[in-house]
């Protein structure tokens, strides 16, 4: 990308008015992303991004620019203005550049850059053809297909210098049912850190047909009642509660900074036995992985809660100065553009014993959330609000009437202690998490779980 006599040029001037560590991020992003409605291509756009982030450190003080001038005279100028925000102190040293191979964890097959429009474009339609045949209440049909292929450089003043591949590639299907004044609507957007291979061997009948199917089966579903209940959370997208009202909650951007519930208390009890929390970078191909974080350092598996017992947090390099700890691998950034800190890659309650069919059966009355929907959280204190896309009643131990207008309220640490199942049947699902850094994909998952009480929001008395 750059001469490596350059980026040493800019780390040594990034430091001239007394920081102690620098750091350039290079980044060359590609992106496609098509959107298909009614049955045709109504947006294709092809684009590339190229730039570079400068950051310094003196202490606990912290500088971030960027630039899109690769020139060296331009990378110079940068470094050299930004540098002028430190207070001064007695100047780093750079180390000597090393480069570090990285072993690639995630087998990528087909580049989606070498693949042409038209045959993106026949698995849209294949994935609207099959959600529009579901059932002729279906009124409309969205596909959004999208790829990435970004390369980075990342040198530091420590010698840090390593370079790496990252490829995305996910589809969205949007289903709409419609019969007089109601309208519903179901959503599946299956993603992974892979190559054109993961879209092409997508079973569609299965992702395209679940879309409409929810919106099929909420259209006349009853209102949801209110209050109090057991509620059994399905596998995969089912986690984006722990990984909103939990989650963020572990990482170091809050508990650096004792904005989170979880800050100071490693070793304590927060959750029962049953339930271990974990962040894991490392897993083949999927959506939120990586070989690297986004200041080099390789992902690891974290273990958050163990057996109950809070273990550990995400941790970026500039945080781990104020928590006297050291970095995990999760320092995260959408792009050049952003300062990066501790992210979430792939967060998901770990599986337990419990099959779904005895969570289910065990359960005399509650609230069944199949498919969880949008919500909102308070990241300091871990409250949310989770709308339910799909849900039904649980009567007796068997599943019963879907119900629609469904809100989980509550707080994740609250929630957390009052798991009392754990099933055995992990999934994962892909999703995009926003952040102070940006926008990342980012899996959330776990397996079915059973919250013993939760409060539900409906419009329906029971």
């Amino acid at each position: 990308m750059i001469k490596q006599s350059v980026i040493e040029n800019v780390l040594e001037a990034a430091l001239s008015t007394g920081g102690d560590f620098s750091e350039v991020f290079i980044e060359d992003k590609f992106v496609n992303e098509c959107a298909l409605q009614s049955g045709k291509i109504e947006q294709s756009i092809s684009g590339r991004d190229f730039g570079i982030g400068i950051r310094i450190f003196s202490g606990l003080q912290s500088i971030y620019t960027y630039t899109n001038d690769f020139s060296e005279e331009g990378l110079l100028a940068a470094a050299k203005r930004a540098a002028l925000a430190i207070n001064g102190g007695a100047t780093g040293t750079i180390q000597p550049l090393k480069k570090e191979i990285i072993t690639p964890i995630h087998n990528i097959i087909i580049l989606p850059n070498s693949v042409e429009h038209a045959r993106k474009a026949t698995v849209m339609r294949q994935a609207n053809d099959i959600a529009r045949n579901y059932d002729e209440r279906i009124s409309q049909v969205k596909v959004r297909y999208l790829d990435e292929e970004q390369h980075v450089l990342i040198a530091n003043s420590e010698g840090k210098f390593v370079e790496d591949t990252r490829i995305h590639s996910r589809l969205v299907i949007q289903a709409t049912a419609s019969e007089g004044k109601e309208m519903q609507t179901g959503f599946y957007g299956p993603g992974a850190h892979a190559g054109f291979e993961f879209i092409e061997n997508l079973n569609l009948e299965h992702y395209a047909g679940e879309a409409a199917r929810i919106a099929v089966t909420m259209l006349h579903a009853d209102e949801c009642p209110s209050g109090k209940f057991p509620v059994i959370i399905d596998n995969e997208f089912g986690g984006v509660i722990f990984h909103e009202a939990c989650g963020h909650g572990l990482e170091a951007t809050a508990v650096a900074k004792n904005n989170s519930v979880f800050a100071n208390r490693l070793g304590e009890k927060v959750a029962p036995d049953i339930v271990t929390y974990i962040d894991d970078g490392t897993l083949p191909n999927e959506w939120g992985s990586l070989n690297i974080d986004d200041e080099g350092e390789k992902t690891r598996k974290n273990i958050l809660i163990e057996n109950g017992i809070l273990k550990g947090y995400m941790i970026d390099k500039f945080n781990a100065r104020r928590m006297n700890a050291e970095p995990t691998g999760s320092s995260r950034r959408q792009s050049y553009r952003f300062n990066p800190t501790s992210r979430m890659t792939n967060t998901y309650i770990a599986p337990g014993t419990s099959t779904p069919d005895e969570i289910i059966t065990s359960t005399e009355y509650g609230i069944y959330a199949k498919y969880m929907g949008g919500g909102q959280v308070n990241p300091s204190t871990g409250d949310y609000n989770f709308a339910v896309m799909e849900a039904y009643i649980v009567k007796d131990g068997k599943i019963d009437r879907p119900v629609r207008g469904a809100t989980l309220i509550g707080n994740g640490a609250k929630t957390l202690q009052l798991v009392d199942r754990v099933g055995n049947n992990l999934a994962h699902g892909a999703g995009m998490c926003g952040s102070i850094s940006g926008s990342l994909p980012v899996n959330v998952g776990q397996p079915m779980i059973r919250v013993s009480e939760m409060t539900v929001g409906g419009t329906k008395g029971e």
